[in-house]
């Protein structure tokens, strides 16, 4: 199980406890989109951020949400804490199945996971991948393709020099190709 799924199942019990504030989520950009569409069809909002708990952080207290975090596992319930504490958020977790007497894989399910793949290209200058004309239109042919089953998130590391694709898509082989594709266009524009 991972934070999405985590998040998930939080996020529904605390809104149906009216705790979830503005019955709004807040997530990172690397968040799986299974987890915002089954927030939507949980009538849970999701606000997207920048990768890191401080961002989400940040994000909750402008808004007033009490639930947030990173896909790593990072939750934040400012009901409780204004940090990730892993202890919290399993006792939380514990609490909702006892709570609705349903099991954790039970709780769980409510979050469907698309195949994601994440292909980190090197060798490329990072600064530019927000620019470059032809990058940016394969990024646009590729959400285009997807459609609403798949997303795509072109990003430079923050940490590390290289370049970051993700692509979710309905399979596995589909997310792979897109991937792979924007993988190699990034590598072919932006190359050192």
């Amino acid at each position: 199980m991972d934070g999405d799924q985590i998040m998930g199942l939080l996020a529904v019990g605390m809104k149906a406890d009216g705790t979830l504030g503005s019955d709004t989520l807040v997530v990172t950009v690397m968040s799986n989109l299974g987890l915002i569409l089954a927030m939507r069809e949980h009538g849970i909002r999701t606000v997207q951020t920048g990768v890191g708990d401080r961002y989400v952080l940040e994000k909750m207290l402008q808004g007033g949400y009490t639930l947030g975090g990173e896909q790593s596992g990072h939750v934040i319930d400012t009901i409780h804490a204004t940090t990730g504490d892993g202890v919290l958020t399993s006792l939380r977790v514990a609490a909702r199945m006892k709570r609705t007497g349903k099991s954790l894989a039970e709780l769980a399910s409510i979050v469907q996971r698309l195949p994601q793949t994440l292909i980190n290209v090197r060798g490329v200058d990072k600064s530019a991948a927000g620019t470059n004309k032809a990058v940016q239109d394969a990024v646009a042919d590729a959400e285009k393709q997807l459609g609403e089953t798949g997303r795509v998130l072109l990003r430079p590391s923050g940490t590390e020099p290289l370049v970051r694709v993700m692509v979710e898509a309905a399979s596995q082989e589909e997310s792979d190709r897109v991937a792979a594709g924007l993988a190699a266009v990034v590598k072919e524009n932006l190359a050192l």
